[in-house]
């Protein structure tokens, strides 16, 4: 395996990872057990109240220089026109509802072979945390058509300020 396909499924785990720890916390619903998967199936598998859950990651950067920082890695183009896109956008609430909206624009299209899908997206911009996610929450633009039957969002890269549900 690629040290850059190994790293995405690290990221990727640590979120589910996050995000499993944040909901059983808030609902003492147990969410456990997680497993990676191939292509066609969301990122990562678990074990919700003890049936499959499969859970969709994606990953929310505010800039080029954060994502590449963070990432300790180059960027594909497709990803560095669209931070590039968004720091045109001066204000930062603005920036963060614009790059969230792409996320959940980019996944609505996207079909798996499964039952349940859950699609968490981590925050990875230093300046938002759950408090901002949650004052733009009803600006958030879900797509009428996607496969998802919850998002929610790790407010922070770490972890720390909470989970924020987008959908339904």
């Amino acid at each position: 395996m690629q040290s850059s396909e190994h790293e995405k499924i690290q990221l990727e785990h640590q979120a589910a990872k996050l995000f499993m720890r944040w909901y059983e916390q808030n609902t003492g619903k147990k969410i456990r057990h997680i497993w990676h998967n191939r292509p066609i199936k969301p990122d990562v598998s678990c074990k919700f109240e003890g049936d499959r859950l499969d859970l969709e990651v994606a990953h929310l950067y505010g800039s080029e220089q954060e994502a590449m920082q963070i990432l300790g890695r180059e960027l594909s183009d497709i990803t560095l026109e669209a931070l590039r896109d968004l720091e045109t956008v001066p204000d930062p609430h603005a920036r963060l509802l614009k790059a969230l909206n792409r996320i959940l624009e980019n996944k609505s299209h996207k079909h798996y072979k499964t039952k349940r899908v859950w699609l968490v997206i981590r925050n990875a911009h230093p300046a938002w945390g759950a408090a901002e996610i949650k004052a733009l929450q009803h600006h958030i633009d879900v797509p009428g058509s996607h496969p998802f039957e919850q998002i929610w969002m790790v407010g922070d890269f770490e972890g720390k300020s909470g989970i924020v549900q987008l959908y339904p």
